[in-house]
């Protein structure tokens, strides 16, 4: 089965982070956020944000009292990897290594992130050595 694409606009993925870091909101409550946030938008553009979420599936929302609770249906995590896989296809062919490879050359890494990189890859080499003493192929 194919993986399902999410790709929410600019300003809907604005408003999924603020459900993603604050939980079940309001639409005042996510105004209020971006505010917060230097980002000025009114109450009906949020409204309208929300909305076109749902209908997207992203989002659903609580309708039982007077202001609707809104929460993400979908995880940051399955966003960022449908957008990341669509990335990856459009510029490299599908091809992962030459993203990695630039984002470490431009970006950089911490210590931090540079350890839980050598330990992903030191698990995929074993994966690989594993594979291979059991007649799989390279």
């Amino acid at each position: 089965m194919a993986e399902r694409q999410y790709d929410p606009g600019n300003a809907e993925l604005d408003v999924l982070k603020v459900l993603w870091d604050e939980g079940p909101s309001t639409v005042r409550d996510v105004m209020n956020h971006l505010h917060q946030c230097g980002r000025r938008i009114a109450y009906t553009t949020v409204q309208t944000l929300l909305t076109r979420l749902e209908q997207k599936r992203l989002v659903r929302s609580d309708k039982s009292d007077i202001a609707h609770v809104f929460r993400a249906r979908v995880t940051r995590e399955r966003v960022t990897q449908s957008r990341l896989n669509a990335l990856v296809k459009q510029l490299y062919d599908g091809a992962v290594g030459p993203l990695v490879l630039q984002l470490v050359r431009d970006e950089g890494l911490t210590p931090v992130e540079v350890e839980e990189l050598q330990k992903l890859i030191d698990r995929l080499d074993a994966d690989h050595d594993d594979g291979l003493t059991s007649g799989g192929r390279a």
